[in-house]
């Protein structure tokens, strides 16, 4: 695992499973952790509301998370909120097209 670089990841997904541990049960119960990419660590919150109170506690986060996996590892915390509906559907796109209203007269 070390010699192909691997030992980090390894360790950041080992520290994620134990994600109600580190964040605790409420916070934990809405949000998830999504990846963890050059030391940016993405979470989805289920509300805008959770998000913003995620956000106030990122710096907290990322110092247990470090505590965890070496100083360093994790630099930043990504907090995403809930995605919304897509009017999207297919596979075939309008350019500039301004969606399900250009039929509308």
């Amino acid at each position: 695992m070390t010699a192909r670089g691997w030992q980090v990841p390894a360790a950041v997904v080992g520290v994620l499973d134990r994600w109600p541990q580190i964040v605790g049960e409420a916070i934990a119960a809405r949000t998830q952790p999504e990846s963890f990419l050059d030391g940016v660590l993405t979470v989805r919150a289920s509300s805008t509301a959770w998000a913003s109170q995620l956000r106030l506690v990122a710096a907290d986060i990322v110092r247990s998370l470090n505590v965890e996996l070496g100083h360093g590892t994790v630099t930043r915390l990504d907090v995403r909120g809930p995605t919304g509906p897509t009017w999207s559907h297919g596979p075939l796109r309008v350019r500039d097209g301004r969606g399900p209203r250009d039929t509308y007269g």
